[in-house]
């Protein structure tokens, strides 16, 4: 559920403003294909050069990456096995309701961790809160915090990982029956009983792509764009233009990132969309450079 977007006072959920968003770029001319992934670019003579997983490709004078992240995993053993079958990445929006009567665990102390707290809380006898910080106040919004403080139905344990999920076969099929809970302090742990376990640590950005090209990519592979680019105000070796680079543009030229993706963005619905419509503005004046 996003709440903070301007216009829309009682919320409104992801997939809703996509597909609001789908319908109003067909209404201006836009072509989109779906369900066709992008997996591997290269830029050859001022072109992007990009190959679908369908092995379609696409080439274009110009380009916006808006990819987004993929959720991040806990990295415990088994957790695949596991996956769909109690142990869930993100929100669950879908799997709220079948959390009637259950005891909820939540990982994560982001804005969408706080959310997912309060969506099951509705639903749930027990939702807790597992938070590897001591606070929530750092990484999470106010109004948030206030919320699930108020909620005699969450807790919230702080200095705390999961290390080991257990479970056992239900028609041959593994199910989520319990978790290793680890104090980051003291190194301490103990059992607990669980059959939903729902992780919102975050994402890694999809880059993958962009591997073998000159594009800059920070430590955790996100895209580096405008001012970032810069060292003691001066572009990264290999920038072919006088100017400096825009923005939002990478360190190919004509190549652009807009949202999650992009180092240092905010993770905000209203400054990814934002971001996507300044990109656009700047994308007419690369081709207007290079008429």
């Amino acid at each position: 559920m996003i709440e903070n977007y301007l216009g829309f006072p009682d919320g409104t959920s992801g997939a809703d403003l996509a597909d609001r968003a789908r319908q109003q770029a067909v209404k201006f001319g836009a072509e989109l294909v779906m369900m066709s992934e992008g997996v591997k670019a290269h830029f050859d003579n001022d072109h992007i050069h990009v190959r679908l997983a369908d092995g379609e490709s696409l080439t274009a004078k110009s380009n916006i990456c808006a990819t987004g992240v993929e959720y991040r995993r806990l990295g415990v053993a088994d957790e695949a096995r596991y996956l769909g079958r109690g142990l869930f990445y993100g929100a669950g929006a879908a799997e709220a309701p079948y959390c009637s009567n259950e005891h909820v665990f939540v990982v994560g102390a982001g804005n969408s961790a706080g959310q997912a707290v309060m969506h099951f809380a509705n639903y749930a006898s027990r939702v807790t809160m597992l938070v590897r910080g001591s606070q929530l106040s750092a990484t999470l919004s106010q109004y948030l915090v206030e919320r699930i403080e108020a909620r005699d139905n969450v807790d919230v344990i702080y200095d705390t990982e999961v290390s080991a999920l257990h479970g056992a076969s239900a028609h041959q099929s593994p199910v989520l029956q319990g978790l290793t809970l680890c104090n980051r302090k003291d190194g301490s742990e103990h059992r607990q009983s669980a059959s939903r376990l729902f992780v919102c640590i975050g994402g890694e950005p999809n880059t993958d792509w962009a591997m073998d090209t000159s594009i800059v990519r920070d430590a955790s592979n996100y895209l580096v764009t405008g001012p970032d680019l810069l060292t003691h105000g001066q572009p990264p070796a290999g920038w072919p233009l006088k100017r400096q680079p825009f923005y939002l543009e990478t360190s190919v030229p004509g190549s652009f990132a807009a949202g999650d993706v992009r180092h240092g963005s905010i993770k905000r619905v209203a400054s990814a969309v934002g971001e996507g419509a300044m990109a656009v503005s700047f994308v007419h004046r690369y081709l207007q450079e290079h008429h």
